[in-house]
């Protein structure tokens, strides 16, 4: 049995390495490497006077094999057995004149981290070395094994710069990393002198604890689950990209150096510090990513920078070829596993289409809400909430019986279960919005500590006042993600039923006696147990009557809900899963690091950097799945700029122009503004040029084709306008009309037997192309929505691959599942038809003018007729409103022939009136507020 101070000189100079795993117990992993060539030895190394009762065994094979010690009580076994191979010194010749000074690469390699061996979430609550529990399994083997030999000189005398590449596997996770001979070396003379210090000092935990017992050949003091490479490396501050009011050219000459931990994973690398175990900063592999090095473009010695669209990040390694390796772990990750993110996808997307993605469309709030909480209640590791604006209180499922299903409570108890909760919200100016996102952030945050709101932007320093973050998402698990039109917030939840009353118990459609009135304005507290209002408190609500006020009192109305209809909503989600939420996942955790780096007051360990996960995913591996989900390809679009995520794109309006392009029979589009056809100079976007040039095609060469277009009737609010109307948007003479239709939608009812009637106010942003491509998101048809420079938002572009039969201009045609159950779905609501036969077709005459062109027409009338409604095509002036208004209606005057011609209306499709005040300059004054607003935000 050789003594284990065995002299470094003897057998051609062994080396013995060691790695004292922290736990309860501990274990230990001894390694020798010999240049001893064809001599095979079996020894029995005794490694009880060092390690206690462990013992190490050298078998003569060809791995190292280490035992965790079995969880107590099992009775302690004999030392676990260690054999080794002695590896071939291999490499190619190299004068090693010039490596002499160079140290290691201090890299750590992992090959395969499964997450169900490590909780994803773990990474967020990293301790300190010190702090660390139990890091490896209990009862499974570590295996070591030599893997080659690099030796950068001639002969077989074997140099303390020769590198040895070692294979570490551990259950399921396997490392790579490369050690010099000197390390082994260094590691032998600290083993020499702790055995000499065993024999005056008694062995304590502090030991255990002590770095040196992990980090000679472990690299990793602070292990991520996951991580593909990791390191110690020196970190330059600096190099953020950000607009706004910063100081020019900073960190250019004050800059600091600190040593971070360094983990590159598949599609981004981040780094810790090695102190606390935080993360410090996250930087996604983007369009932008690039990486160098040398000292000209790091302006260091051994310098490595790698840049992405928002950041360079310089870090300064001990030797060129640990600088050199260091590029080329990070360069194969970033183009392997890494490369859908390097390029721009087709529409100039961040991300590229993804197949056989689960999808599933909503219309209307009601069944997206409801789908929403079901997600949410089966969140086990992250929920990511985005909104323009977000109403804490909302009731996700309706009647309320009680506040199991109360947003801001299911957040709660989904925070007290460890679920991490990141919302982030639109900072607004106050004296122009009165969405109060301050109050929504602190009710949520006061909830539990696992939910972090931010806001953003910081208006001053930004210098952004005119656009807004207005897209609406929610990401579970990054598994699955809901998006569209729909914020969580008041008066967004509806049925295809469209009610103008939510009196309790009442009928809207029977007169009601004036003793049956209930009281003006409810504020008393709400018995939920009996409760059978849809909408309470401030989501009983009508944009045109009155905008929203008191939202910190969120239970007390706010217009006499016996006097003033509700404004009904309509609005159209859809929720994908698989990688499509994977992308939709990255986009927030882009826009919440961005947030988090350009905000000082986010900058503490109490606003986490967020991590994607990995995109080794497929459809079948989702752990929640919406039902009704329907398979098709999924690409995910955005808006976005520098200030709002620190890069520019316009995915979204790529894709509407070049659906519209390629559409070879019908567009039907629903989006709340149509603020198109370029003039070149206040509106830039060409939308409504690529619907002239799609239907001026069809009417040369005379094929069947249709627009379909269904818009807002009205803006909301009052003292509000805009200059451009879809009817001034498209100048083809009269012709058109047999190609294009712009229609609005509105709705009647009872309310304390008054009849009365209201715009159903239509918020959705899609459009549905030849039954197979459908956009769904949050971007308006305008400048705002459309450019990326303005305001930020979210799509997705599904392409149907699921086909069915169908009849397309009165032929067989194979129509995608997906596309046309949500245009049927949308036809029936709006037309009230009894059949689906009647709305098969969409290209047909008889649909076109039959149905869908004589619904809108009829409707129209009877609701001129009965109510004198506006907006109207009767008025196209001033003078004219002022008349109209004058008149009393049908409604008010005979009641019940009123009711005779309501009976008549079939659906909510109306005509959109293209000739209201035509006849009027509709820009606001100068002098008014509005006015003093440059043109652009209304467009």
């Amino acid at each position: 049995m050789p003594p284990l101070s065995r002299s470094v000189s003897q057998a051609d100079q062994a080396g013995w390495g060691r790695n004292w795993l922290p736990g309860e117990t501990g274990c230990c992993l001894c390694v020798k490497i010999s240049s001893e060539i064809g001599e095979r030895e079996r020894e029995r190394i005794s490694c009880a006077e060092v390690f206690g009762d462990l013992r190490a065994w050298h078998a003569g094979s060809d791995s190292w094999v280490l035992f965790a010690p079995p969880p107590p009580p099992a009775p302690q076994q004999d030392g676990p057995m260690l054999s080794l191979e002695r590896p071939h010194p291999g490499g190619e010749t190299l004068d090693d004149s010039d490596l002499e000074a160079e140290d290691e690469r201090d890299g750590l390699r992992r090959d395969e981290a499964p997450g169900d061996l490590s909780p994803f979430l773990a990474i967020y609550e990293r301790k300190p070395l010190r702090s660390q529990g139990p890091l490896f399994l209990r009862g499974v083997p570590v295996t070591a094994r030599v893997e080659s030999a690099e030796r950068y000189a001639s002969g077989s005398k074997v140099r303390p710069n020769t590198v040895y590449s070692l294979r570490l596997t551990h259950g399921e996770f396997t490392w790579t990393m490369k050690k010099k001979f000197k390390h082994f070396q260094e590691l032998h003379r600290d083993l020499m002198r702790h055995r000499i210090l065993m024999s005056f000092l008694p062995l304590t935990r502090v030991y255990r604890d002590y770095h040196a017992m992990v980090m000679p050949l472990f690299s990793a003091p602070l292990p991520v689950p996951g991580g593909r490479v990791e390191g110690m490396i020196l970190k330059r501050s600096g190099g953020h990209r950000l607009q706004g009011l910063n100081c020019a050219g900073r960190h250019q000459f004050c800059y600091r150096w600190s040593k971070r931990w360094l983990v590159v994973k598949d599609s981004f690398l981040l780094y810790l510090k090695p102190e606390s175990g935080v993360i410090s900063f996250v930087l996604l592999f983007d369009t932008g990513f690039n990486i160098q090095v040398g000292k000209k473009p790091t302006e260091t010695k051994h310098g490595v920078r790698i840049d992405n669209t928002c950041r360079s990040l310089i870090l300064k390694c001990s030797s060129y070829r640990q600088a050199c390796w260091w590029c080329q772990e990070i360069t194969e990750l970033a183009e392997g596993k890494g490369r859908d993110f390097l390029r721009l996808h087709r529409h100039q997307g961040f991300v590229p289409p993804r197949k056989e993605t689960p999808a599933r469309w909503f219309v209307n709030g009601a069944g997206y809400f409801a789908a929403v909480a079901d997600a949410v209640a089966q969140a086990k590791e992250e929920i990511f909430i985005t909104d323009w604006w977000l109403s804490p209180e909302i009731h996700m499922k309706r009647p309320a019986q009680s506040d199991e299903w109360r947003l801001d409570l299911l957040l709660k108890h989904k925070a007290e279960q460890g679920v991490r909760i990141c919302v982030l919200l639109f900072k607004e100016v106050g004296l122009a919005l009165g969405i109060n996102s301050d109050y929504s952030k602190r009710a949520l945050m006061l909830l539990h500590p696992n939910i972090k709101v931010m806001r953003h932007p910081d208006h001053v320093s930004s210098i952004i006042f005119l656009w807004a973050h207005h897209e609406k998402l929610v990401v579970v698990d990054q598994s699955v993600a809901f998006l569209g039109g729909l914020d969580l917030a008041y008066g967004r939840w509806d049925t295809h039923e469209y009610r103008l009353a939510d009196l309790e118990g009442d009928d809207c459609w029977a007169p009601k006696t004036p003793s049956l009135r209930t009281q003006t304005l409810i504020s008393s507290p709400i018995d939920l147990a009996t409760n059978q209002r849809l909408w309470l408190g401030k989501d009983y609500s009508n944009l045109i009557a009155k905008d929203w006020v008191q939202l910190d009192r969120p239970f007390e109305d706010f217009i006499d809900r016996c006097e003033t209809p509700r404004m009904p909503w309509r609005d159209v989600g859809v929720a994908v899963h698989g990688l499509a939420a994977r992308d939709v996942a990255r986009h927030f955790i882009q826009r919440w690091n961005f947030t988090k780096t350009v905000k000082p007051k986010y900058k503490g360990q109490d606003y986490p950097y967020l991590l994607p996960k990995s995109s080794r995913v497929t459809p079948l591996q989702v752990p929640f799945v919406v039902p009704g989900a329907q398979t098709a390809n999924v690409q995910v679009l955005r808006s976005v700029d520098r200030w709002s995520a620190g890069l520019h794109e316009h995915s979204i309006y790529n894709a509407y122009l070049s659906v519209i392009k390629e559409s070879q029979y019908y567009l039907y589009i629903e989006n709340q503004f149509f603020i198109s056809c370029a003039d070149g100079r206040s509106v830039i976007n060409t939308v409504g040029d690529a619907i002239v040039d799609r239907v001026l095609l069809a009417h040369r060469s005379r094929p069947c084709f249709r627009a379909l277009c269904k818009l807002q009737s009205l803006p909301p609010g009052t003292g509000k306008g805009s200059p451009h109307r879809p009817g001034a948007t498209l100048s083809l003479g009269d012709d058109w009309k047999s190609y294009i239709s712009f229609c609005g939608l509105r709705t009647h009812g009872e309310l304390q037997g008054k009849l009365l009637t209201e715009l159903i106010y239509i918020h959705s942003k899609m459009l549905i192309a030849d039954d197979r491509r459908v956009i769904i998101g949050s971007a308006n048809i305008n400048d705002r929505s459309l450019l990326g420079k303005r305001d930020s938002e979210l799509a997705v572009l599904v392409e149907d691959t699921d086909l069915v039969p169908s009849v397309m201009g009165g032929q067989e045609y194979q129509a995608g599942k997906f596309a046309l159950s949500l245009r049927l779905d949308c036809f029936r609501c709006v037309l009230g038809v009894a059949s689906d036969l009647d709305i098969q077709d969409p290209l047909s005459d008889r649909f076109f003018w039959d149905i869908w062109q004589a619904t809108a027409s009829s409707n129209t009338s009877i609701y001129d007729k009965v109510f004198s409604c506006l907006p109207t095509d009767a008025v196209k002036s001033r003078r004219d409103l002022h008349h109209h208004v004058s008149k009393k209606s049908l409604a008010s005057e005979s009641p019940i022939l009123a009711r005779d011609h309501l009976q008549k209306v079939r659906g909510h499709l109306v005509q959109f009136p293209l000739d209201f005040l035509a006849e009027e300059y509709l820009l606001p004054p100068l002098n008014s507020k509005e006015g003093m607003i440059p043109v652009e935000v209304w467009t």
